[in-house]
């Protein structure tokens, strides 16, 4: 068993196994956003490397797979984006409007709050990408004084978050339309978001998409800009 646990195929499996078994659930429970698949599929595969005692190097090696498609993924998102080009260029004001005002305020938000509670500049460091993709997130926190991987996770549950309460927050602030709503949501919650705003409307997901790749440009050009100044 423990040869069989140190395989690739193993661990690429189980990854999946628990993935799909979460997205089953939370398909029954109609996208509850207290199911989301990422929300639980997460702990339960660091408690079964914990178990067994694998390094995480081990599962990186393993799951190689899964992280190498994350990349030709994430471009996929563009389709949606060209399919909807006459739409986005009549909406061009706004949402440049939208996109500045999302990206100072994800990053005011997440580093003023920890300043006020004396965090140290690796930790805001490690923040102030929260709401970028994870390969852009650790390239600029490595690149301001951060520490990579703990901004991916920050990243993760910043996105799980945001796919969580998203669609109920919009609801409860009458927010209808839904270039709208995929934009904030792509915005503030990066390719999770997007993803779940794709199983809610496909017009929503193309504009989430939008917003993550913009804002993920902002951010970085805003950040890189703010470590030449301070």
């Amino acid at each position: 068993m423990t040869d069989l646990m140190t395989t690739s195929l193993f661990w690429l499996a189980v990854t999946l196994g628990v993935f799909e078994v979460a997205d089953t659930v939370s398909k029954r429970s109609d996208r509850h956003p207290l199911l989301h698949p990422v929300l639980w599929s997460t702990p339960v595969l660091i408690g079964l490397l914990t178990w067994t005692g694998t390094p995480y190097e081990t599962y990186q090696q393993a799951t190689f797979p899964i992280s190498f498609l994350l990349g030709p993924a994430v471009v996929g998102l563009a389709v949606p984006i060209w399919t909807q080009r006459a739409r986005i260029r009549r909406l061009a004001v706004p949402i440049a409007l939208a996109l500045g005002a999302g990206a100072i305020t994800s990053i005011v938000s997440a580093v003023g709050v920890l300043s006020l509670f004396g965090a140290p500049n690796e930790i805001l460091a490690s923040i102030a990408p929260r709401a970028t993709t994870t390969p852009v997130a650790m390239a600029i926190a490595g690149q301001l004084g951060g520490v990579p991987a703990l901004a991916a996770v920050i990243v993760l549950f910043a996105g799980v978050i945001g796919a969580m309460f998203a669609t109920p927050l919009l609801n409860l602030l009458n927010v209808r339309d839904y270039r709208a709503r995929g934009f904030a949501v792509g915005v503030a919650a990066h390719g999770i978001g997007a993803a779940r705003a794709f199983q809610v409307d496909s017009t929503a997901g193309a504009m989430a998409s939008l917003g993550m790749a913009l804002n993920a440009a902002t951010t970085a050009a805003l950040l890189s800009i703010l470590a030449l100044l301070v």
